[in-house]
Order: C-alpha cells, then sequence, then structure tokens
C-alpha cells in the first residue's frame, strides 16, 4: 500500500505542477500552440477534481483503518514529499523550458540581425552599382550621343 500512496502522491504533484503550468504557460507556446494551452486548461481542471474526490475516499478509508490522526500524517508526508519533487524535478523542467526559450529568443534575434544585414548588403550594392555607372561608364552615354 505504501507504493501506491508514493506513486498516487507523486501524480498529486504531478497534476499541481501541470496546473500551474497550464495557468502560466511559456511564452512560445502562448504564441504558437494556443489551442493546446486551452486543452491542458480542461485536462488539469479534470485531474484536479478527480484528485479531490480520490482525497476524500483515502481520507474516509485512513479514518476509518487507523484512526483520525492517520489523515493528518499522511497529508504531512505528502508535503515533505512534494517539497523534495518540486526541489529536483520541477526545477530541471522549468531550466529546461528557460533554455528553449533563450535558444528561441537567440535564433529569432539572429534572424533579424540575418535580415538587416541582407537589407545592408543590397543597399551597398545598390550603391556601389549607381555610382561606377555615373562616374566610369557615362563616356560611353557620350559615343553614342555624338
Amino acid at each position: 500500500m505504501s507504493g501506491d500512496l508514493s506513486r498516487w502522491m507523486g501524480a498529486v504533484s504531478d497534476i499541481d505542477n501541470a496546473e500551474k503550468q497550464a495557468k502560466n504557460p511559456p511564452l512560445f507556446k502562448k504564441i504558437f500552440d494556443s489551442q493546446s494551452i486551452e486543452q491542458a486548461a480542461i485536462q488539469a481542471y479534470a485531474a484536479k477534481k478527480k484528485l479531490e474526490e480520490q482525497r476524500y475516499e483515502l481520507k474516509v478509508f485512513l479514518n476509518m483503518t487507523y484512526g483520525i490522526n492517520a489523515y493528518n500524517e499522511l497529508l504531512a508526508m505528502e508535503g515533505q514529499i512534494r517539497k523534495q519533487r518540486q526541489e529536483m524535478v520541477y526545477k530541471q523542467q522549468k531550466m529546461r523550458q528557460q533554455m528553449f526559450e533563450v535558444i528561441g529568443w537567440i535564433f529569432l534575434g539572429f534572424l533579424v540581425l540575418g535580415f538587416i544585414g541582407l537589407i545592408a548588403m543590397i543597399w551597398s550594392d545598390r550603391a556601389r552599382a549607381i555610382e561606377p555607372f555615373n562616374t566610369q561608364n557615362s563616356f560611353i552615354i557620350r559615343e553614342y550621343n555624338d
């Protein structure tokens, strides 16, 4: 039973994290995948409601089997496990997410700089193409006119 409870507590923690991410999704997910945000919010809400039902069933079971303090002890254990898990797993997920966002912004910056460089190169080529025609090749036009 303890193995089942620990898996259940891990799932509870995952559901809480999914709810937090649905409330505050990353920037690129907001921009490019807006339908997925609503879907994630609905799934998080449904999972939260099912979790509340399971919590109530667990509370009744523990109170009937082990006494009134059993559920309070379980809540204390759950809090401790959630803190440990959050420190380990969710910080890594957040770090990965931030890395992808930074890489995306860097890529976007290089894209903008490349576009500006392309515009500058075209502009300078155009300026060079006009300048020689006016100074060096102008005598050709005079020979035709003469």
